[in-house]
């Protein structure tokens, strides 16, 4: 009995042998048979881009710092308080507080300047009245010297001609004095009412620039201009406003109130991909706050001029798409995944871009050939993100892999019927 169960255990020792070497000499080339195979799928192919946006209110109320900040030469103004982002507020409601220390100072350097401008009114005023005054005088003591002159002409009537003769130029002397002295009489007078209206100008303005003043310190109070949800204002690099952020004349808004109703996506697309997009174009919208939530929408601007934004190497264009539905649970800056569809093909054959491969000037992919692999010439026609449309090459029926299988360099190739690849 032990006779016969030694042979056996060889017998059966080399046929396991045999099986292993069987399956090593037999197997897919290299490490293929660990690589993952997928078959093509056959239906109605969507050609999609995915961007990524941000919801925004398509109507919305600015609350803006103080008007004629520029007026008042109040060009930084840092925001000292802000009620919380999301606050619902009445109209007249406090909504932020200004820092009042730069145009404090700007008050205190407007009345001293009207402090000067008074000052010199009256001094101008004081030295016109004078300066009047006096001429006034001179021109009264004249006219009685002319009275004088007359009479003594009068009375040298009857006197030698020589006397005669020397007060009648006294009488004429005296008259030509009055009538120079009544001329320059207007002449000061006139430049009085000169002087009084430059330096009454410059009083007027320095006065007005302290009501600006005042009128924007006032201001700093920010008050809502209608009942809604604060949302935060936004500055020029996209980061939000907050308490430290600087408000000036040119982006004087602080935070919004926007119409919930009515909301749209504001996304960027790629420069590669903005050839596909159009207006009209119809968008399914996920939210990263609720992914159970699914939107739709259409797109209604794209951007012709492409734009750098912070943190990419490439232009994009903005696109904007309306939100079809009114939710309100949706919130300004709430982040939207964005699927937009560019075509439909119907009724195609196609795989994932991962079996796709470039060699020797050739679209491939390696299929299951029996217990090994061959490289396959194909034709591609439309492609998305993640798959692309097969025209001709593959069936159904066949297996592809993810990747490019080990030692791969020495397999057959399928070529493309030369009528068929060129069209003919």
């Amino acid at each position: 009995m032990k006779r016969l169960r030694k042979p056996l255990l060889i017998m059966f020792g080399t046929i396991a042998v045999l099986s292993v070497v069987l399956w090593f000499w037999l197997r897919p080339t290299g490490a293929s048979a660990a690589l993952l195979l997928v078959k093509p799928t056959v239906g109605d192919f969507y050609v999609q881009v995915t961007t990524t946006g941000e919801l925004k209110a398509k109507k919305f109320v600015e609350i803006q710092g103080p008007p004629n900040a520029q007026a008042a030469e109040a060009y930084q103004m840092k925001i000292s308080s802000l009620v919380s982002e999301g606050t619902v507020v009445k109209e007249g409601d406090i909504v932020a507080e200004l820092d009042r220390s730069g145009i404090t100072a700007k008050l205190t350097e407007v009345q001293l300047a009207v402090q000067k401008a008074e000052a010199q009114f009256t001094q101008a005023r004081l030295d016109s009245s004078l300066n009047l005054s006096a001429a006034r005088n001179d021109i009264r003591n004249l006219e009685y010297g002319l009275e004088e002159n007359r009479l003594s002409f009068e009375q040298a009537a009857y006197e030698a001609p020589s006397i005669k003769r020397q007060a009648q130029i006294s009488y004429e002397k005296a008259q030509r004095a009055f009538e120079e002295a009544k001329k320059n009489y207007q002449t000061k007078v006139q430049q009085a009412v000169a002087k009084m209206s430059e330096v009454g100008a410059e009083l007027e303005r320095v006065r007005n620039k302290m009501n600006v003043v005042m009128s924007v310190m006032q201001g700093f109070t920010i008050k809502a201009p209608a009942a809604g949800m604060v949302i935060y204002a936004k500055e020029w690099d996209g980061r939000k406003r907050v308490v430290g952020s600087q408000v000036n004349p040119w982006s004087p808004a602080v935070a919004t109130l926007p119409d919930l109703t009515q909301m749209e996506s504001i996304t960027y697309v790629n420069e590669i991909d903005i050839r596909k997009i159009s207006v009209g174009q119809y968008v399914r919208l996920s939210l990263d706050a609720d992914p159970a939530k699914k939107l739709t929408g259409k797109i209604t601007k794209v951007a012709n001029i492409g734009e750098q934004r912070p943190n990419s190497d490439s232009k994009v264009f903005e696109v904007k798409i309306d939100v079809s539905e009114a939710d309100t649970t949706l919130r300004p800056g709430m982040t939207t995944g964005n699927t937009i569809l560019t075509a439909t093909v119907k009724n195609v054959l196609s795989i994932p871009l991962e079996c796709l491969h470039g060699e020797n000037n050739m679209t491939v992919v390696y299929k299951q050939s029996g217990s090994t692999f061959v490289r396959q010439e194909v034709r591609v026609g439309a492609m998305n993100d993640n798959e692309v449309v097969i025209e001709q090459g593959l069936t159904a029926e066949d297996r592809l892999y993810l990747s490019v299988p080990a030692k791969a360099e020495g397999i057959k190739t399928i070529a493309l019927p030369a009528v068929q690849k060129t069209g003919n």
